[in-house]
C-alpha cells in the first residue's frame, strides 16, 4: 500500500517521467512543436510575419520534434540514445540559427540569399506549406518581441531547455543498458 501512495505522491510522478527516456523524449516534442504552434498563432493571429531565420528555426524545431518522437517510440534503448543524440545535434544547430538572427542577422536590412533563405528554399518547403514555411518579412522587420522577450531569443530558451532534457534522456537511456 505504502507504495502505491508514494507514486501518487506530486514528485512520484514526476521522478517517475524523469527517470525513463521515452516520456522524456516526448516531452522534447511537445515543447519543439508547441514553438512552431505559437510561431504559427503569432504569425496568423497577431501578424507576426516570418524571416528565412524565423522559419529555418520552425522546420529546425519540427525535425526535433520529429527525431524524439520516433526515439520515444522505438523500444531499443540505442535508438532512445540515438534519437537524443541526434536531437542534441539538432539543438546545437537551432541555438546557432537563433543566436544568429538575434545578433547578426536581425542588424541587416536583408535576408537575400542568407544560408537560412537558400535552406528553406532548398526544402520547397516555403512552395508546399507557405502558410508555415514561407518567409514574408525581411529580417529587420522581423526583429519582435514576445512578452518583451526578442523572439530569436524566445528560441533560444526552448532550444536550451530541450537541451537539458535530451541531456537527461541521454544519461537515463544510457543507464539502462
Amino acid at each position: 500500500m505504502s507504495a502505491v501512495l508514494q507514486a501518487e505522491r506530486p514528485g512520484g510522478m514526476l521522478h517517475r517521467i524523469a527517470s525513463r527516456p521515452g516520456p522524456l523524449l516526448v516531452a522534447v516534442t511537445v515543447m519543439s512543436w508547441g514553438a512552431v504552434g505559437i510561431a504559427l498563432v503569432t504569425q496568423h493571429v497577431f501578424d507576426m510575419q516570418p524571416c528565412p531565420w524565423c522559419v529555418l528555426m520552425r522546420l529546425i524545431f519540427i525535425a526535433i520534434g520529429a527525431v524524439t518522437l520516433l526515439g520515444a517510440l522505438a523500444p531499443a534503448v540505442a535508438a532512445r540514445r540515438g534519437a537524443a543524440t541526434f536531437g542534441l545535434a539538432l539543438v546545437a544547430s537551432g541555438l546557432a540559427a537563433a543566436f544568429w538572427h538575434y545578433f547578426v542577422a536581425s542588424n541587416s536590412p536583408s535576408c537575400n540569399l542568407t544560408l537560412a533563405e537558400r535552406i528553406v528554399g532548398w526544402t520547397t518547403l516555403d512552395q508546399l506549406l507557405p502558410a508555415v514555411f514561407e518567409p514574408r518579412a525581411s529580417c529587420a522587420d522581423a526583429n519582435i518581441s514576445l512578452l518583451g522577450i526578442p523572439y530569436p531569443l524566445c528560441a533560444a530558451i526552448v532550444y536550451a531547455a530541450s537541451a537539458i532534457v535530451l541531456v537527461r534522456a541521454f544519461a537515463v537511456a544510457s543507464a539502462a543498458r
